[in-house]
């Protein structure tokens, strides 16, 4: 008997370990500590642990210029670990490792700071319980000054030109050749190079097999040379007008999935399925990709890459202009009196990997905005899982979907001060995230009609922090989630004769809500849904997406469910002007012009929420306030930025 009782707890010890468990032991066991690519404004990082089952460690963050004698507080790391994000239909099943992960976010661009970090736990900390690096943040890439100038003109230019010329993009990148010369790279382009376009259009007939001047068969500019990060290949508008790449109607346009550190500036790219393919999933990818200050425009896809080794994309104050629906709000599942339409555009841009910077785009007409490519379970090698990705300042006006897609991040995914106006099914989706922190903050959505301002639901992610967002839309499209936190965001509900303003199905007990405003529906039905685990049941993955408790009001929900002790019902007199989309025009289309997210001072949502340190410092009343903006602060810059 006592043989059959210690193999059982062998046994039973093997399947703990196997579903993503670990052998009991409440101190907690450091162990590898991370630091992960820096980007221009924030920094990432990892710490693996050891037991700690009961789930009560800590991570204090501090941080400080380099240089400077006094530390600063930044949020603490989020504690990951036995989380299962899975999705059946797809045999996607994941469990979370024991460790910590978090960002100091919005520093300084090129500058170092010394970071601190101090591992606490009331039942120990067996090993080294601080950690310290200190990291330097990117800066804007740059073009190189000392390289040589080639100057671009269409074939059928007849003007002065500069010296050295040449008839198309191609014939200065790689050398002249034509028909089945094309691939004679007698002449290519050097590192440090700057490629001047100049005015006019670039539009090759692919089926002239004698003067082509741009492209061979497939109408694709493949480009494969490399630049490095001091100095880059850069192809970049001469300012004399607008340079226009027309694709003709090809599949893609710019193939860089084999350049690193190609730099484009300036151009307009139209008539082609994909703008700028730069990789592929399990095959090749490029790496250091810039795309700035251009224009993309009846374009299915604006720039992809889902190579998992992609690095430190700059992709900013672009446009990116789809080919549906301007006029009325259509989704890809049947709602209203209008049928899904087949997609025309797919998304503005998608990538995978590590380090990538999105900013200030203006995103228009596809059926996704801004995405982290859902690319199934992460690579198991650290330098090929997709973290340090930030997606900020970014507007994005009627998609068919969702306006970002953090899908697919593992950790420190960063998705703050973006502006999305009309999405037919979702606002912002993390669906799924596989451990987190995916960070929402400081996030404008408005009018979402048929699904909710956060898709946490479908692939049940794990490790979401939303924070002071301000959501004109419901938060009740949600069919399961685990270790997500809410705080001092506004959920304001638009009268949707269904939905509650708020639902949620979360598989650990220590998900969190507080702090936050909401505006019930005036539908009758009750407006607060719930369900979590049984008290005591750190987590239960049996739960099913039905038999949610309903409260009728905010007072009943928090003494049920001990979520919100701090939260409040607000009304759209908080706003300066903002007024609700009109419950019974679901494919109605607004203008974000319209709207002014400023807080009144009178209104409830002022001093109404809790310090989060690094998120909200500069706050300047008794407390911070709920929602996207700050009373008295500068409203951010959605969209370009002017050149």
């Amino acid at each position: 008997m006592t043989r059959l009782i210690a193999l059982l707890t062998i046994l039973l010890a093997l399947e703990s370990v196997s579903a993503g468990m670990q052998p009991g032991n409440n101190a907690v066991i450091p162990g590898e500590f991370i630091v992960e690519p820096a980007t221009l404004m924030n920094l990432g990082f990892e710490w693996r642990i050891q037991g700690d089952d009961n789930r009560n460690a800590k991570v204090a963050v501090q941080y400080r210029k380099q240089g400077q004698s006094e530390w600063k507080e930044a949020l603490p790391l989020l504690r990951i670990g036995d989380e299962k994000v899975w999705r059946a239909r797809e045999y996607l099943e994941y469990w979370t490792p024991r460790m910590f992960a978090g960002s100091i976010l919005d520093l300084e661009e090129e500058t170092s700071y010394e970071c601190r970090f101090t591992m606490s736990d009331p039942d120990g900390v067996q090993g080294q319980a601080a950690q310290q690096a200190t990291v330097a943040t990117r800066g804007v890439p740059k073009i190189y000054s000392g390289g040589r100038t080639l100057h671009v003109y269409p074939p059928d230019y007849q003007g002065p030109r500069e010296q050295p010329a040449f008839n198309g993009l191609k014939e200065a990148y790689y050398g002249p050749g034509t028909g089945d010369w094309n691939v004679v790279r007698e002449r290519p382009v050097q590192p440090g190079d700057v490629i001047l376009v100049h005015a006019g259009l670039y539009k090759a007939d692919r089926s002239d097999y004698v003067t082509p001047y741009s492209v061979p068969f497939d109408g694709t500019y493949v480009l494969t040379i490399d630049g490095t990060p001091e100095k880059p290949i850069v192809v970049k508008g001469a300012g004399d007008g607008e340079a226009i790449f027309d694709g003709n109607g090809c599949f893609r346009l710019f193939d860089v999935m084999a350049a690193d550190y190609n730099y484009f500036q300036g151009i307009t790219i139209r008539n082609t399925d994909i703008a700028f393919y730069a990789g592929l999933k399990d095959v090749l990818g490029s790496s250091g990709l810039v795309v700035r200050n251009c224009r993309m425009e009846d374009v299915g896809i604006g720039i992809t890459t889902e190579y998992a080794g992609s690095k430190n994309f700059y992709i900013a104050d672009n446009v990116f202009v789809g080919r549906d629906d301007r006029h009325r709000l259509i989704g890809w599942a049947s709602f209203g009196k209008y049928k899904p339409h087949p997609v025309k555009s797919y998304y503005g841009v998608k990538v995978y990997g590590q380090g990538h910077v999105i900013c200030h785009n203006s995103v228009a007409y596809f059926h996704d905005g801004i995405c982290v490519s859902t690319y199934g379970t992460p690579p198991k090698a650290q330098h090929e899982k997709p973290v340090a990705i930030d997606i900020y300042n970014n507007d994005i006006h009627v998609m068919v979907d969702d306006f970002i897609e953090a899908d697919g991040g593992v950790h420190n995914v960063r998705v703050m001060r973006n502006r999305g106006f009309n999405a037919a099914q979702h606002g912002l989706s993390a669906q799924p995230v596989f451990g987190g922190p995916t960070y929402f903050y400081r996030n404008i959505v408005y009018n979402v009609p048929m699904g909710g301002a956060i898709k946490n639901g479908g692939a049940n992610p794990a490790g979401v922090l939303i924070y002071h967002n301000t959501f004109v839309a419901e938060n009740s499209n949600v069919r399961g989630n685990s270790n997500m936190h809410y705080r001092n965001n506004l959920i304001m509900g638009t009268d949707h004769p269904e939905k509650p303003v708020l639902g949620n199905l979360t598989y650990t007990s220590y998900s969190s809500l507080d702090y936050n405003g909401y505006r019930p529906n005036r539908s009758g039905r009750p407006q607060y849904a719930w369900k979590s685990p049984a008290a005591g049941t750190l987590r239960d993955y049996s739960l099913e997406g039905s038999g949610y408790q309903e409260f009728p009001t905010l007072a009943e929900f928090r003494s049920a469910t001990g979520q919100e002790q701090h939260g409040r019902e607000v009304d759209y007199d908080i706003f300066v002007n903002v007024h609700p989309p009109h419950a019974k025009q679901p494919h109605a289309i607004y203008e974000s012009r319209e709207h002014d997210f400023r807080l009144r001072q009178s209104g409830l949502a002022v001093d109404a929420g809790c310090r989060l340190p690094n998120i909200n410092d500069a706050f300047a009343g008794s407390a911070p306030d709920l929602g996207a903006l700050e009373l008295g602060q500068s409203v951010p810059i959605y969209g370009p930025r002017q050149p």
